[in-house]
This record gives C-alpha cells, structure tokens and sequence, in this order.
C-alpha cells in the first residue's frame, strides 16, 4: 500500500468516495506527471544546440507540471468537494497533459530525445486516469 492510498483511507471522509481506486491512480499519476515534466523541461534545457527548437516544450513542460500539482493536491481534499470544480480541474489536467504529451512525442521521434519520450509516457498516463476518474464520477 502506498502512502497515498494509506492516507486516503484514514482519511474521516474516506467512505464517501464512490471509487477509490481510481482517485487513488490519478493522484499517483498526477504527482508523478508533475515530476516528470519539470525534469523534461530542464533536460530540454541542457541540450545546448536544441534550444530554439525547444521552447514550446519546455513551456507545455512546466505548464503541465503546474496543472498535475494542483490536481493532485486538490483531489487529495476529501472534505466537502465541490464536483463542478474537480470535473473543471480534471479536464485542465487532460489537455495539458495531451498538449504536453503531443509535444514531447513529437521531439521523441523527430529528436531522438529520451527524456520527451518517458515525459510523453507520463503525459499519456496522466491523461488516462483523469479520464477514467471522470468517468467513475459520472457513474
């Protein structure tokens, strides 16, 4: 069990989420995409002769990384949720995360670029399971 799904579930509030399991993922995936794309965005940084080249990802890197974080966080807060605003934030997420994930793929196969691959992976994980923490809300 990770620290997540053990906080959530000492959580007092914790009986009134219809699917754990899925809040659980999409916070893990959220953190995890946070992390990954301020770490593309400086590896994108570090590649001296690309820069140029690189704005546009760095930029949807450090983006997405901000929208993971406070999505993570605010889906962390179980006490009296307001849904409209975490269906909101749950879309936000998506599209960054498919702008971010678009982009990097892009500089993984037209680049070679390790690290846009892993961050377009993330991305694409990220997307999945807000996707599917929205369907379970709509359930």
């Amino acid at each position: 069990m990770t620290h997540v799904q053990s906080m959530l579930a000492t959580h007092p509030r914790a009986s009134s989420v219809s699917n754990m399991q899925a809040l659980t993922a999409c916070i893990e995936a959220c953190f995890e995409c946070a992390q990954v794309c301020t770490s593309c965005a400086d590896a994108c940084l570090g590649e001296g002769g690309h820069l140029a080249h690189l704005v546009r990802c760095i930029r949807l890197n450090l983006d997405c990384a901000d929208v993971c974080s406070a999505t993570g966080r605010v889906l962390s807060r179980l006490t009296e949720p307001t849904s409209s605003v975490l269906k909101s934030q749950l879309e936000a997420c998506q599209a960054a995360c498919k702008a971010c994930g678009d982009e990097c793929e892009m500089h993984a196969r037209d680049m070679d670029m390790k690290h846009c691959a892993v961050c377009m992976e993330s991305c694409r994980r990220c997307e999945a399971a807000c996707q599917a923490l929205l369907s379970s809300m709509a359930a």
